[in-house]
């Protein structure tokens, strides 16, 4: 998390063509000098769009998390240890030893609508794979990622305007889910991962589908590659969910395809040459290359298929582990100074009157609980998960 992509800004430089043959200096007719290379920024046949959308985003996430935590309330919910930032009320975070991160407990977020592929498959709330992106598990979390939206986002929605840019958004965020939930079924999942990862996938296809109006089109595609491989490599860390990672990423891959497609310049510079000149300029027949049309049509039919194929796999209760036995590698690779296996969860419970002890096996912490609490099991294993934490 905490990526800074904006050195993956493009500029483009579109260079006129002169009549010239190659290999020689002579040209076939005269033509005026050619005039300076001219930045993309401020070239006038591509509309620049006020950026709104983007901002609205990161306000929405701030008040989402903001409202999380005025639910979580900290003093009364906290069973153990004290609140950090106390001075906040029932703002404050839970203690760092459950959530390092500053932010609200699991069973906070799980009630504000994270992913959890069991009630995503028994009950049937696929809502879960929308709501999780606006979910954060703490300061930290949110902070890293609304910076991360500002640097790539803004830039998108000026250049291809709100309609796209927030589509790719939200798509690639489900598909990022999609996918975690078919590899993570443990646990919950919170964040905008996906839906950024989704973002940088659809810059380079941006870049890929535009390719001729591109000038150092190399250098940009191997700045854009370094960035994604170099945000990839982090997600093989424990603890962070690789899958919504990747998932949001082809989806937004494919979907550069389907929405960032800019016309060829012939036919936009013929278009504007004939709206501000009396003489006609020779007209352009297609709007667009034979090769984006392509790519707009395989991208389509991968884009649909993969997220029907995967919602109805999902909701056969699939898990794609069984099915593909090195895949879990993709997400967190082991080493001598961590593990990748979740923790299994025990504990032992005892009535004492009118409460409830409960202790946890792994590491002996024990607390009291009011057997108002801890009537159902659903509340017994969250205070076990709280316990062993």
């Amino acid at each position: 998390m905490g990526r800074d992509p904006s050195s993956a800004t493009v500029e483009v430089q579109v260079h006129p063509r002169r009549d010239t043959i190659a290999g020689c200096g002579r040209r076939l007719s005269p033509s005026p000098p050619s005039p300076p290379a001219v930045r993309d920024r401020d070239f006038s046949l591509f509309k620049r769009w006020f950026p709104w959308l983007v901002p609205t985003f990161v306000v929405a996430n701030i008040v989402v998390f903001i409202v999380t935590m005025y639910i979580n309330d900290c003093p009364k919910h906290s069973f153990y240890g004290s609140c950090v930032a106390s001075f906040l009320g029932r703002f404050s975070f839970q203690p760092l030893k459950e959530n390092p991160l500053f932010g609200p407990s699991s069973s906070t977020l799980e009630k504000m609508g994270a992913l959890e592929v069991g009630k995503v498959i028994h009950r049937h709330q696929v809502w879960r794979l929308f709501s999780c992106i606006w979910l954060h598990g703490g300061v930290v979390h949110l902070l890293a990622n609304m910076l991360s939206l500002v640097f790539i986002g803004i830039r998108l929605e000026q250049e291809f305007g709100f309609v796209r840019i927030g589509f790719l958004y939200v798509i690639s965020g489900f598909g990022g889910s999609l996918l975690s939930a078919l590899f993570i079924q443990e646990g919950i999942s919170v964040g905008a991962s996906g839906a950024l990862f989704g973002l940088l996938g659809g810059m380079l296809s941006e870049l890929l589908i535009n390719w001729t109006i591109y000038a150092n089109k190399f250098a940009a595609l191997l700045t854009l590659i370094v960035i994604v491989v170099i945000n990839l490599a982090v997600g093989i860390l424990p603890h962070v969910d690789n899958f919504a990672h990747i998932g949001g990423f082809v989806s937004g891959f494919l979907l550069g395809f389907i929405f960032l497609i800019r016309p060829q310049f012939k036919w936009v510079s013929s278009r504007h040459r004939n709206s501000h000149s009396s003489a006609a300029a020779p007209s352009v027949k297609y709007k667009h290359k034979p090769y984006q049309y392509a790519l707009w049509v395989i991208s389509f039919i991968l884009l649909i298929a993969g997220l029907v194929t995967g919602l109805v796999l999902l909701l056969r209760s699939a898990n794609l582990n069984d099915r593909c036995s090195w895949c879990h590698y993709l997400s967190c690779i082991p080493t001598s100074k961590w593990s990748c296996k979740s923790q299994q969860l025990y504990c032992e419970s005892t009535q004492i009157g009118n409460q409830l002890n409960i202790t946890c096996l792994s590491n002996g912490r024990s607390d009291m609980f009011p057997l108002s609490n801890t009537s159902t099991s659903e509340a017994q294993q969250q205070l076990c998960s709280r316990l062993c934490s």
